[in-house]
């Protein structure tokens, strides 16, 4: 990580932040000042919708003359924090940051770092230039069940790595959700994919496990198959709430997952210019052509893959194997181990692995350990907040955690990415140089 050559913040104040981008992921990390305010305050906000100023403005007690429309107006005006919270969409994250590392801001940067790996490579640059920590929001480093396997393979109890696999599986609401609807359904909007903005969490979880291993080269196998105008069922229009005739029998109905049961409430109803709008609102919302959550999932505009396999090879013989498959029943992420002397699988979304080690005792094959965390079953695993206590004693100077997602490290995750996608879309093996 690039150290500061500043005095870090030390402990008689709390680290200051300006929140860039006030989407539900930096207001989401804000919290953390909230519950610690002795140790985060922020202290700025900018965003280009007003609503959205005001709103953050009135959680954290923020001055009127601290709301900005933009990081381009944040960044020209004299230096108001110690660090910068930065959210905006992916395609903005670079554009966003690199004036305010010049500015003199350390930064906590929502993944992906970029969609474009030159650019990924231009931010690591100007860190190092203008010497500002920057870390990347990789928060299943910070669940309690990918940290306390790390910490055992940093114990060396399943010896070297030889093979990891792990597995993501999106459920049907969500890949609709970001993949089909919404943000991150076309790759012309800003270079997305859905390996890049669903599993760079995961494929960092594997160049973690192998850290100080560079990957060497990537194979990668995908696309889209089920959301397709050809596919969808006989019944169904262009609009749930408008001429769908199946859609009170539909998994996929606008209605059923964002009004009954309130999932994604923060992307879907992101168009309406006011908080907390009535269900009448969403309603009405879902039924017109500015709101695309209320489209017909066979019936949009997405070219992104819906499910991917990436295989990878390191500098030591070793491999990695990571399976994206969207549209499952229940949402989990899955990874099995297998070092020299033995192994390490587990559920994420349970909180549960196993260690298992070779044992030839009589009426043995095999010796295991149960891990139970008892430490919930989100996606994230709680990490978030984990990871902004470690970017604040980041910005201090003090000691970190050994989930600490520091740029440097996170640059292989993302090239095994930008790999995989070269691979899938070229149908041949990808070196990284």
């Amino acid at each position: 990580m690039a150290k500061t050559s500043s005095t870090p913040v030390t402990a008689d104040r709390p680290v200051t932040a300006a929140i860039v981008g006030a989407g539900h992921r930096s207001v989401g990390y804000a919290e953390y000042a909230i519950q610690h305010p002795d140790e985060l305050k922020i202290v700025a906000v900018a965003d280009p919708r007003e609503f959205r100023r005001r709103e953050v403005a009135a959680r954290h007690n923020i001055p009127e003359n601290m709301l900005f429309e933009t990081a381009e107006q944040l960044a020209a005006h004299p230096k108001v924090a110690d660090a910068v919270i930065n959210g905006t969409i992916d395609k903005d994250h670079v554009p966003t940051a690199l004036p305010l590392l010049k500015a003199g801001y350390h930064m906590l940067l929502e993944k992906p770092i970029s969609t474009y790996e030159s650019e990924v490579l231009d931010l690591l640059k100007v860190a190092r230039e203008t010497d500002r920590i920057v870390m990347i929001c990789h928060v299943l480093r910070y669940a309690p069940f990918y940290a306390a396997i790390r910490q055992r393979i940093i114990d060396g109890e399943v010896g070297d790595i030889v093979n990891i696999q792990t597995c993501e599986s999106v459920s049907y609401h969500h890949i609709a959700m970001g993949y089909v609807r919404g943000k991150w359904n076309r790759k012309d909007l800003g270079n997305y994919s859905t390996l890049s903005a669903k599993c760079c969490h995961d494929l960092d979880i594997v160049a973690w496990m192998k850290s100080g291993i560079t990957p060497k080269s990537v194979s990668s196998f995908g696309g889209l198959m089920q959301y397709k105008p050809q596919n969808a069922p006989e019944g169904s229009g262009m609009r749930c709430l408008v001429d769908c005739k199946i859609e009170k029998d539909c998994c996929y109905s606008a209605y059923k997952n964002y009004i009954e049961h309130d999932w994604w409430e923060e992307y879907a109803f992101d168009c309406i210019d006011y908080m907390k709008p009535t269900v009448e609102q969403k309603i009405e919302s879902l039924k017109g052509n500015d709101n695309p959550y209320g489209r017909c999932v066979w019936q949009c505009d997405n070219d992104v893959v819906d499910h991917q396999s990436v295989v990878i090879e390191f500098e030591d013989g070793s491999t990695a194997t990571h399976t994206l498959i969207g549209g499952t029943s229940k949402p989990t992420r899955t990874i099995h181990i297998i070092g020299t002397k033995g192994e390490i699988q587990g559920v994420q979304t349970d909180a549960k692995f196993v260690i298992r080690h070779p044992d030839c005792r009589p009426d043995h094959e095999y010796s295991e350990e149960l891990i139970d965390l008892q430490c919930g079953t989100d996606m994230h695993g709680g990490g978030d907040l984990r990871l902004v206590e470690d970017f604040v004693k980041s910005v201090r100077g003090t000691s970190t955690s050994i989930s600490n997602t520091n740029l440097e490290d996170s640059i292989n995750g993302h090239r095994i990415v930008f790999a995989a996608d070269n691979s899938m879309e070229q149908h041949r093996p990808i070196e990284i140089d």
